[in-house]
């Protein structure tokens, strides 16, 4: 009776730190502006595109303005949404030689920094998967209607928010899945050649007897 009553004790674990933490990640907004210009420029030029005729005549006026806000786009989903709202953040460094390199990081989750939620993590990668599609859909239209003129922006916007998208992945799933597979793949090698030694050991003679336990 004494000892199920201490195995039971032993199965209680009360740890309010991964409650706290679990409820910061199920909130709903964690950084409004942000998620807010996250969608706002890539939005915004996409409806400039398909009703800029029914605002202006102007084509120039019209280039320009979509041109900005891709830009603006660019340069906010690059630089803060992506680092506010999913702990992730990419960018090009020239070392002292002259040589390019392209860094990619991502920050662990804990309570003390400001990582997003996982509502704010599911609009983030779903304005940065569906944009890019659109102007690829917009790419093909321009393309059968003969419509050259716009080809050169449809181009831009496809490789501006692509670039942040690819980066993004680079950072998610590029080099920590490299490391992670890595790890994984030594890890087992160096398992399973232990395990064939100590088989081989267990299976001389004397040895018989003895039980192998796999962990």
């Amino acid at each position: 009776m004494k000892q199920s009553l201490v195995d039971d004790t032993e199965d209680v674990s009360l740890d309010f730190g991964n409650e706290e933490e679990l409820a910061l990640r199920t909130a709903k907004i964690r950084h409004p502006l942000a998620t807010f210009f996250h969608l706002f420029f890539r939005v915004s030029a996409i409806i400039t595109y398909l009703f800029c005729d029914w605002f202006s005549k102007s084509f120039v006026a019209c280039f320009v303005t979509i041109l900005l806000l891709l830009s603006f786009d660019f340069w906010s989903v690059k630089n803060v949404t992506g680092r506010l709202m999913v702990g992730l953040r990419w960018w090009n460094q020239i070392d002292e030689d002259g040589k390019s390199h392209w860094i990619f990081e991502a920050k662990k989750v804990s309570l003390n920094n400001s990582t997003g939620t996982e509502a704010e993590a599911r609009i983030f990668w779903l304005g940065l998967i569906i944009c890019p599609l659109i102007w690829t859909v917009f790419f093909f239209s321009t393309l059968f209607s003969l419509k050259l003129k716009w080809l050169a922006l449809v181009i831009a916007g496809i490789s501006l928010q692509t670039a942040n998208l690819y980066g993004y992945i680079h950072c998610k799933i590029g080099i920590g899945g490299q490391k992670s597979i890595t790890k994984v793949t030594s890890r087992f090698l160096s398992q399973t050649i232990f395990q064939r030694e100590c088989q081989d050991e267990f299976q001389k003679p004397g040895l018989e007897g003895m039980e192998t336990h796999k962990h």
